[in-house]
């Protein structure tokens, strides 16, 4: 299955044309397949792990993603389509947010390149990741994706299918020969987490609503038959009901009211160790999912950066790598266009340390006013692409007593 192959399979999913003699790619696309499931059933139940695929995914569908040649953006048909409409249905945002949230829920999220008549890209759909394998051709050695369609399987050359995925597999079956080429999903690796957080869920909504019913101890002054005992119970509970919960205690009986915790304080602990069991997993700080005891306002900066630098930046690099092999041209890669997430964003930090980082860059001739204006989205101005450093600064090997206007402020044009 070499090119003639790819070839084939390209014009089978034309814009437009979904299904067809043979084939049916329609399910394939429907938002309703993609996540259904027990996956979804977990993203849906449990708040800790919806809030870190949400944390991820909003995060990572919020970054600018703009073409670049070297370091300049650059706009062509390829550029719009991924900042501005992957497909039809979607607008960039939520094609990425799409993707991560199919990503941290199966393991991996597969978007097929849809092509128009001059075999140009024109949309980007995501698959069902449950419908999708990834397999070795036995003679060429070349990565296929076998799709479960409805009437049958197909199979798509890994230039055609955008995939990203999470830490990949070991030990595959020797049939498939996928070892390395799909990625494990985050959440059949917390499903003893998954479990066991769900039973201690249920466990403290039955002592939740056993201790909302108010329970006493009737003691009598003497032993009584079973009848009567009936009798005084069924006494008893009428009385409490009918009179809003007041109890007249009569001579020979003592009533003790049994005092019970709502919520055992150890539910919280479990809470506890079920976010940072999720945050380990995720590879996030566990204050991204609302665990912020024992962190100051300075570490909790200190953090964010962490989960921009720990988190963010090996997911940014695999789809920009993905993107920009699979979307673009070698000659074009050889000319130094390249898909780029622009994270500088996220690591600016608070006002103070933002101006001291632009005021140091502009003075030591490392920034110029208007990449500073252009950081903060502020217009250009004129005479703002300048470099300067201040006249203050003195090279080290500088003679005593050399003239004044050998140390004037040096202006450098790019």
């Amino acid at each position: 299955m070499r090119f003639i192959q790819r070839m084939k399979m390209a014009w089978n999913v034309l814009t437009g044309r979904y299904s067809g003699l043979g084939y049916d790619f329609t399910k394939w696309f429907s938002p309703s397949n993609i996540f259904a499931g027990k996956t979804s059933n977990t993203l849906a139940t449990v708040e800790t792990i919806f809030a870190a695929v949400s944390r991820l995914s909003n995060a990572m569908a919020s970054l600018p993603l703009k073409l670049y040649q070297d370091y300049t953006p650059v706009n062509n048909p390829i550029a719009d389509l991924l900042a501005n409409s992957p497909n039809p249905n979607m607008t960039s945002f939520d094609f990425i947010r799409t993707m991560e949230v199919c990503r941290n829920t199966h393991g991996n999220a597969y978007a097929l390149k849809i092509y128009d008549d001059l075999y140009q890209v024109a949309a980007l759909l995501p698959l069902d990741p449950s419908r999708v394998e990834p397999v070795i051709e036995e003679k060429t050695r070349e990565l296929w994706y076998e799709i479960e369609g409805d009437e049958g399987r197909y199979f798509v050359h890994n230039m055609d299918m955008i995939h990203v995925k999470h830490i990949p597999t070991v030990g595959q079956s020797l049939a498939y020969h996928s070892v390395g080429y799909k990625g494990i999903s985050p959440i059949d690796v917390l499903k003893n987490t998954v479990d066991y957080d769900g039973k201690v869920r249920t466990f403290s909504l039955e002592q939740m609503n056993s201790a909302i019913l108010a329970s006493f101890i009737l003691k009598l002054g003497a032993n009584v038959s079973k009848e009567k005992k009936a009798e005084i119970l069924n006494n008893f509970k009428e009385f409490y009901q009918a009179n809003g919960g007041v109890i007249i205690q009569e001579s020979g009986m003592e009533i003790t009211p049994i005092e019970r915790n709502i919520i055992d304080t150890k539910v919280f602990e479990v809470e506890k160790i079920t976010r940072g069991r999720v945050a380990t997993v995720f590879n996030m700080p566990v204050h991204m999912l609302g665990e912020t005891e024992g962190h100051s306002y300075s570490s909790m900066e200190q953090l964010s950066l962490e989960f921009v630098q720990g988190t963010l930046i090996p997911i940014v690099r695999q789809y920009e790598q993905e993107l920009n092999r699979k979307l673009l041209t070698k000659r074009q890669r050889s000319r130094g266009l390249g898909f780029k997430f622009n994270v500088n964003a996220l690591l600016r930090g608070d006002i103070k340390t933002r101006g001291d980082f632009y005021f140091k860059g502009i003075r030591s001739g490392w920034f110029t006013p208007n990449e500073v204006r252009a950081y903060e989205e502020l217009p250009p101005m004129k005479g703002g692409d300048k470099l300067y450093m201040s006249r203050d600064l003195t090279p080290i090997d500088q003679r005593e007593g050399q003239p004044e206007q050998e140390r004037e402020e040096v202006i450098i044009r790019r």
